[in-house]
């Protein structure tokens, strides 16, 4: 016991140990409810701090999992590979060889279990304003026409949008009433709404 904390504690296993006992401590608070995890790679600490870090793995080629996980297995990977290098080797030169082996070590296999981990981690979908189109909507304005209108449309998670719409034949929308979103035009940007009969379709909800 007494060789392994003598290990632990030499040149250049040292430079990972202290960093290890706070990633060990780290995933214990985290386990405790103490921290809470971030998936997107931060701690809850400052967000400037979190996207330069998130960043600066990414540059790497260590992005797309979050940056405690990926942190955690660089230390470990490192430790390890300089516990063992630093048990074989003991002059100056060959202890400073052993610490660029450790780093390169842990990058490489990190690396490997970051690829294999951003498959089982699911993509985040990016909202688009498609997502309104087979919606119904509730006008806003006093008409709709083929030049003006606005209407206010809930999306799937239940927040609310003011969007322009317009109508391509003559049917009267008054303020209030309920439209159908059927199609969205890009160049436009605004949704092209049509009469919406709530008994044709008495299931849905606006």
């Amino acid at each position: 016991m007494g060789q392994f904390v003598d290990a632990a504690l030499s040149f250049p296993t040292v430079l990972f140990t202290f960093m290890l006992v706070v990633i060990i401590a780290y995933w214990m608070l985290v386990a405790a409810g103490v921290f809470g995890f971030d998936g997107d790679g931060g701690d809850g600490g400052d967000g400037a701090e979190a996207t330069g870090a998130t960043g600066f793995l990414s540059g790497l080629g260590l992005g797309g999992v979050p940056a405690a996980v990926v942190v955690s297995l660089l230390v470990v990977v490192a430790w390890f590979a300089s516990l063992v290098g630093g048990t074989l080797f003991t002059s100056t030169p060959a202890l400073v060889a052993v610490l660029v082996a450790a780093l390169v070590c842990a990058w490489a296999c990190t690396r490997l279990v970051v690829l294999s981990l951003r498959r089982l981690v699911p993509k985040e979908r990016v909202p688009s304003r498609a997502d309104f189109v087979g919606r119904v909507c509730v006008i806003r304005t006093r008409r709709v026409g083929r030049d003006f209108g606005q209407a206010e449309v809930t999306s799937a998670d239940g927040s609310s949008a003011l969007v322009q719409v317009r109508q391509t034949g003559d049917e009267v929308f008054a303020a209030g009433s309920v439209a159908l979103i059927f199609a969205y035009d890009s160049p436009g940007e605004f949704f092209w709404v049509m009469p919406y009969d709530a008994e044709l379709d008495p299931d849905r909800s606006i």
